[in-house]
């Protein structure tokens, strides 16, 4: 596996690189479009991340562990995946911020299942979104949408968090504290 982590990067870059190459030799107006959306994208990234990095780590360090257990843990149910569901769809920015913010509650308590629920609400239910969606596509498409995806979300946390917790998962480097 670390092997692999290696060549990662290179492999990675390399991919982009050719793929900038390719889109330059046959249509180069196009490649420019690539070039700028790849640099904005970036940029915009730059900027959030780390303010990002550093809620999570208040998060951390001004929450404490019990109000997260109480609210989010395992003991609070479908009550957490309702709580993880609307503080996902405050996340602004990439779906990438989202990935600390569910690392900080996993470390502070929170089930795996209400962590899934938050990353996948923070990737379907954000709020800037939302209002974007209902501005072109109207109200209704928007609750049909919502209706859809918000059982869908919960259903599928509930069943990977339970899968997941009977295997030796570690939501990345994180160690409770237990």
């Amino acid at each position: 596996m670390t092997r692999l982590r290696k060549w990662a990067s290179p492999i990675a870059l390399g991919t982009v690189a050719l793929t900038g190459a390719l889109a330059m030799y046959f249509n180069v107006a196009f490649a420019e479009r690539i070039a700028v959306s790849t640099w904005t994208f970036s940029k915009d990234l730059l900027i959030i991340l780390p303010l990002t990095f550093v809620l999570a780590g208040l998060f951390e360090v001004w929450v404490k562990r019990e109000h997260v257990e109480r609210h989010l843990g395992v003991e609070a149910g479908w009550r957490g995946i309702v709580w993880a569901i609307l503080l996902g769809g405050t996340v602004v920015g990439p779906m990438l911020t989202a990935l600390p913010i569910a690392a900080a509650l996993h470390k502070k308590g929170a089930s795996l299942t209400v962590c899934l629920a938050y990353i996948g609400s923070a990737s379907v239910c954000r709020i800037p979104m939302t209002l974007f969606e209902i501005s072109f596509l109207g109200a209704r498409f928007t609750l049909v949408r919502y209706g859809i995806a918000i059982p869908l979300i919960a259903i599928s946390s509930v069943l990977l968090g339970k899968w997941l917790e009977r295997r030796p998962f570690h939501f990345g480097k994180v160690k409770h504290d237990s």
